[in-house]
């Protein structure tokens, strides 16, 4: 049974995991203009790229014109929708009747889509979707359930629930490392370093705003340890807009800060009466656009 949300979109009827929460959100957009630390929005130019009360969320840009993300059907069904921002278009990327995508991202080769899977068993493991739409592949057989990753030389850095959550990087079968335990949901590769960079929650600060994490890393050349100082407070998603520069949202604004800094500083509001709460984030430097996901009021 198929149910249309977009033009060329179709949604399949499958089965969710608990661990993604069913909120409606919406993916929205902002143009930019400056890069790094010296970025600024262009003030009313944001604008929705969805609008369901279903769950469009996770973004990430695949190449300099297409984003992916994570779209559910009003059962809660999930596959991995594309996004072309030159012709405004949606394509499914996966059809399948019997598991659920999360969390697309391309990988370091830029063959594939991985996302986190809920298998008809409910293991969450990550897959390879190829981009030219061919047979999917399973990346470690071994190692599940992930909840969140990203990636370092063709290897993927995972979150693992457990008790207690792991952060782990497969250097190869058999062969894990051990990154951290306990991390928050933001897993981030710092670009061109070999640093993957997640928020721990075993070193926080109460704030105003609510509570900051500390922001830490590890080289995975070197396996050296090191921090980076607070999170914004409030807020569990960052990015790296370039090597020196994070970018983080609470309610309807976003913030940056350079690495080396302490004091998270604005950087705009996006204006919207329909949507609050900023959580995802991407950002492409070749279209110089944001794309947020907010909650729906």
């Amino acid at each position: 049974m198929n149910k249309k949300i977009y033009p060329t979109a179709l949604i399949l009827l499958i089965t969710c995991s608990s661990l993604f929460a069913q909120t409606s959100f919406d993916l929205w957009q902002i143009s930019t203009k400056g890069k790094g630390n010296k970025i600024q929005l262009i003030s009313g130019s944001e604008k929705a790229i969805t609008d369901r009360k279903e769950y469009d969320n996770q973004p990430s840009f695949i190449n300099e014109y297409q984003l992916v993300f994570s779209a559910a059907d009003d059962k809660g069904n999930h596959d991995i929708i594309v996004y072309n921002f030159e012709n405004g278009k949606f394509t499914n990327l996966t059809k399948t009747a019997d598991r659920s995508e999360f969390s697309p991202s391309i990988t370091d080769c830029g063959q594939y889509i991985a996302a986190v899977v809920t298998e008809p068993d409910k293991k969450q493991r990550i897959w390879l979707y190829p981009t030219n739409f061919g047979e999917p592949e399973l990346l470690y057989d071994d190692i599940e359930p992930v909840g969140y990753y990203d990636w370092y030389d063709n290897k993927a850095a995972m979150f693992v629930l457990g008790n207690p959550n792991q952060l782990i990087y497969a250097k190869g079968r058999n062969d894990l490392l051990e990154i951290d335990e306990n991390v928050g949901r933001s897993i981030k590769k710092r670009p061109k370093t070999s640093q993957i960079t997640y928020l721990s929650r075993d070193i926080s600060a109460k704030q105003p705003d609510g509570e900051a994490f500390e922001l830490k890393y590890m080289d995975l050349e070197s396996q050296e340890k090191g921090d980076l100082g607070l999170s914004l407070a409030g807020s569990q998603d960052f990015i790296w807009l370039d090597k020196k520069t994070l970018l983080m949202g609470r309610g309807n604004s976003l913030y940056i800060r350079k690495w080396n800094e302490k004091n998270w500083s604005l950087l705009g509001t996006i204006q919207t009466e329909t949507h609050q709460n900023i959580s995802r984030l991407a950002y492409s430097k070749d279209l110089d656009v944001i794309v947020v996901a907010m909650e729906r009021k």
